[in-house]
């Protein structure tokens, strides 16, 4: 008999069993992945990653697998350039962007180390039940033979789902689905090989966003995201498409040119967006299995590495006898739904490629000549700084002023996220 099993050993679920091993519980971790593996991903660990990875003690163990640290941004947007550092998180400047195969198995061997339990190549089959309370786990290790002989049943006093977005254990509970967003983008990257960087890259463009950040081995990593209605035509024509997309970017292009492909293109067009009641009797949520959101602002593994924080809390309080369960997890659930929904919303507006207003365009544009506000404006997109302070009224009537044209544009300037806040209440 287990305290936890978790479901799931990848950015949720590792830090998660990691904790709860360090609490001296017993924990059960199985992923039907064996590791190191690769996964579909933005690879981007925003400033709220890079400083839960630090309060995990595992910052300088990533930061050792030969990875150039990020500290400041170039983001385009036409012919507006904003370029500067991040504003610090808990003194903490660095964004990374790690492969998730090195990644994955440092976070696992790190759920090891500290006592949990590792079953690798294990797939869940089903979840037990007694009643209305799930009590355990019916599965079997993956195996070239018949796998009869390798049934196996374990129990635990919580069963945690961190296995992603198509979570079993979601399906499992029949766990609500609210702020459902379809599907908005699809999304392609790949590794370069000699592309000089200094920083990362985010450039915008009417129907689209490349981005472009160092990972291991000396390699970059470029994103591409599309509308999703373009799928079709991408998928027919990855690289045509790639080049084009370049091509509209001639000063990153000419650098691109001067490298080479490292491996082939990674993409998909299965990105819905949606959060899931993150608990109920004998079982929990944690990562894309409770959230998922568009990936276009690279903020899931941040969001992953909090959900383990907050979760382990949650579960300790609960298991040890601190608060009853129904009130450990309605807080864990709360408080994840307060600090993730501005980015969660601002990243819907983001992805729908909706053309820039007047309002917008001149707020871009006063951004360019103040600095520290374009740090700020970075710190928004990465963690440092909350969605809604950057985008307060007293915020934008410091960055584009209150004389002539600026003050008609100030009463209608409005954070994107609200705009569809109003639009979902109609």
């Amino acid at each position: 008999m287990y305290d936890v099993i978790v479901i799931g050993a990848r950015v949720a679920g590792s830090p998660l069993a990691m904790l709860l091993a360090r609490l001296g519980m017993k924990v059960l971790l199985v992923d039907r992945a064996t590791f190191p593996s690769d996964t579909l991903s933005t690879h981007m660990i925003q400033l709220t990653g890079t400083a839960a990875l630090k309060r995990l003690g595992l910052l300088e163990l990533v930061l050792d697998t030969h990875i150039d640290p990020v500290r400041q941004l170039t983001f385009t947007l036409g012919d507006i350039v904003l370029q500067g550092k991040y504003p610090p998180l808990e003194a903490v400047d660095t964004v990374i962007s790690p492969r998730r195969f090195i990644l994955d198995k440092l976070l696992v061997n790190a759920a090891v180390q500290a006592g949990a339990e590792l079953r690798q190549g294990f797939l869940v089959d089903e979840l037990l039940f007694e009643g209305d309370k799930v009590t355990g786990i019916h599965g079997h290790i993956k195996s070239s033979q018949a796998a009869t002989d390798k049934k196996i049943d374990e129990h635990a006093h919580l069963i945690v789902g961190a296995d992603g977005k198509h979570s079993f254990v979601a399906r499992g509970v029949q766990a609500e689905e609210y702020y459902q967003t379809p599907a908005q983008t699809c999304a392609y990257y790949t590794y370069w090989d000699g592309l000089q960087l200094n920083g990362g890259e985010v450039h915008n463009l009417t129907q689209g966003v490349v981005g472009v950040f160092p990972t291991n081995g000396g390699l970059a990593v470029i994103y591409t995201a599309y509308p999703v209605g373009w799928f079709a035509e991408v998928r027919g024509d990855i690289e045509g498409r790639f080049w084009r997309t370049m091509d509209a970017l001639p000063e990153l292009a000419e650098r691109v040119h001067q490298g080479r492909q490292a491996e082939r293109f990674f993409g998909t067009a299965d990105l819905p967006a949606f959060y899931r009641k993150a608990y109920g009797p004998g079982w929990a949520l944690a990562g894309d299995a409770r959230m998922s959101m568009d990936p276009i602002t690279g903020a899931g593994i941040g969001h992953a590495l909090r959900d383990a924080e907050l979760l382990a809390k949650a579960i300790s309080a609960a298991l040890g006898g601190q608060a009853d369960f129904e009130a450990a997890m309605k807080s864990y659930q709360q408080q994840r739904e307060a600090e993730s929904l501005p980015m969660y919303k601002f990243t819907s507006q983001l992805a729908a490629f909706l053309p820039l207003s007047v309002e917008q365009q001149v707020f871009f544009s006063a951004l360019r000549h103040k600095p520290k506000a374009s740090e700020q404006f970075f710190g928004a997109l990465t963690g440092s700084v909350p969605v809604d302070q950057f985008f307060s009224p007293s915020s934008v009537r410091s960055i584009v002023g209150m004389t002539g044209l600026a003050r008609v544009m100030l009463s209608k300037v409005r954070l994107p996220w609200k705009s569809q806040a109003r639009q979902e209440s109609q």
